[in-house]
């Protein structure tokens, strides 16, 4: 019980340590993804080439940090004409080089690591374009379209970007009101993610450093010992089940524990190959195409740590001192954090907030909609709110089919 009390106590504390970067970056995220079309995305990032890549590295960059969404408007893309090249590139961008990502890195194992994903995702990209035609043909790419295409839709949600200036909007309740909602979205994707991120890691912190001796091998020369670890990097991650900025918790505790920097860059990146995303791939895309990307992305991301594994201890970035379990912990104290996470708490509230004022409650899918611009429906004299059509439709075939479109959105 004890043990179990101070995986708890760990957990929170790690989550103190880094609330104020998780509001500040979501926030920065949802004004993104409310104040820019998704028509001028998909516009941006059709056909193929190295200017469409880079287009969708940059909007990748700007959305959200969730791997599930992300695998969603890429394949949302990939059917409207975007190329295989161009769909990974927006999934590497938007779980590699997002702000929050990088905040809490930085908070909790130094900016070296920030600056290391960044670099590392910008590598990945490069080399999944320059290698796609080695794992991927033209054909497969074709066929895996018309798979996408064909496949269900499921649950997506609608941009209510307008085309209204930028000083039109910050005076808008109407545009803050759809910041608070994807602000609120986002949230509803991951905070599963991120709470099984820090109890994760305050489970593993538990366990001592000869399970990290056990787990890593760290007394073989140098080349061996890294290799090692960019591959059971990588192997924890997909068998954690835990994506996108969940991660970040659990490698500062793998770190903290004797993991190779490179070790921790390749956990970091794996979060685009864990079990639930690949049988989302499947599902999208076909068998084939999905154990071709899947090889391809490992290979990708094995690549980019070793590289910057090297290029930083070249240049001698590599931290030297790894953090005790205490410090990557921390405690609550009278210091800038408390007032930053005092901030942070004051916006959480006033955003949804403003999605409580406005909004009304999807009955198929659960997610909070504004009231103003929902689809609706009339059903025995009341006015029903939805976040789509897709939605909406399933709620008027009935309630079974609304019941396969909430396990969708799920």
């Amino acid at each position: 019980m004890q043990t179990v009390l101070d995986a708890l106590k760990d957990a929170g504390l790690m989550a103190w340590e880094v609330w104020w970067a998780l509001v500040l970056g979501f926030a920065i995220s949802a004004v993104v993804q409310a104040w820019v079309p998704r028509e001028r995305i998909e516009a941006a990032m059709s056909g193929s080439g190295a200017r469409p890549v880079a287009r969708a590295t940059g909007l990748g960059a700007a959305s959200s940090s969730c791997s599930y969404a992300a695998v969603a408007i890429a394949k949302s893309l990939f059917q409207k004409g975007a190329s295989a090249a161009t769909a990974l590139a927006f999934q590497f961008a938007s779980t590699n080089l997002v702000w929050e990502l990088g905040l809490v890195l930085w908070v909790l194992i130094g900016w070296q690591f920030t600056l290391a994903e960044y670099l590392g995702g910008l590598i990945m990209i490069v080399l999944m374009a320059a290698l796609l035609r080695l794992f991927v043909s033209p054909r497969l790419e074709a066929h895996a379209r018309e798979h996408a295409r064909g496949a269900d839709a499921g649950h997506q949600h609608h941009s209510t970007a307008t085309e209204a200036g930028w000083r039109e909007r910050l005076t808008s309740a109407d545009a803050w009101s759809d910041v608070a909602h994807n602000f609120r979205g986002d949230w509803q994707m991951l905070y599963k993610e991120v709470a099984i991120g820090f109890l994760l890691a305050g489970v593993v912190a538990q366990l001592g450093d000869d399970f990290f001796s056990r787990l890593f091998v760290t007394d073989a020369p140098a080349g061996l010992s890294t290799l090692e670890n960019v591959i059971v990097g990588p192997l924890i991650a997909v068998l954690s089940f835990v994506c996108s900025i969940g991660n970040v918790p659990l490698a500062a505790v793998l770190w903290s524990g004797g993991i190779s920097f490179a070790g921790v860059l390749a956990f970091l990146f794996a979060d685009l190959i864990v079990l639930p995303i690949v049988a989302i791939y499947r599902k999208y895309y076909g068998t084939p195409f999905t154990v071709r990307i899947c090889a391809l992305m490992l290979a990708a991301m094995i690549v980019a740590a070793l590289a910057i594994d090297a290029l930083f201890g070249a240049l001698g970035l590599i931290p030297a001192e790894r953090p005790a379990a205490g410090d990557v912990f921390g405690a609550i104290a009278l210091d800038y954090k408390l007032v930053l996470d005092l901030l942070a708490l004051a916006a959480f509230a006033a955003l949804m907030a403003l999605t409580v004022r406005r909004g009304a409650t999807d009955p198929v899918c659960g997610m909070t909609v504004d009231r103003a611009r929902a689809v609706t429906l009339r059903d025995g004299g009341r006015t029903v709110y939805f976040c789509s059509e897709h939605c909406r439709d399933a709620y008027a075939a009935g309630p079974q089919a609304a019941a396969r479109a909430h396990s969708q959105s799920h």
